[in-house]
């Protein structure tokens, strides 16, 4: 199934907020990107920078359960989210 953009985007910021909440995993995504508060707070309109929030929360499958069922989403709906970001279309080698 294919996402609009406007619905990516919105999952991701989503996801954001989510993450956002979680007082365990902020400090290692912020860690990971090098943010700071104030960083993140600009970086939230950026279609790039909401992909690569998804492309974080996904290197966990337990981070994925846990967003998803905090939202009630389906499992896949972070990887149709990505897939309709920028960055995030499928790459052939052929």
């Amino acid at each position: 199934m294919t996402m609009s953009r406007d619905a990516a985007e919105k999952t991701a910021l989503d996801c954001l907020t989510w993450l956002a909440g979680n007082d365990d995993l902020l400090p290692v995504f912020m860690g990971a990107t090098g943010l700071s508060t104030d960083d993140l707070r600009d970086a939230a309109t950026a279609p790039e920078f909401l992909g690569a929030v998804l492309d974080f929360v996904m290197m966990d499958d337990a981070w994925v359960i846990a967003f998803c069922d905090s939202r009630g989403l389906a499992y896949e709906v972070p990887m149709q989210a990505r897939a309709a970001l920028p960055g995030g279309e499928q790459v052939h080698w052929t």
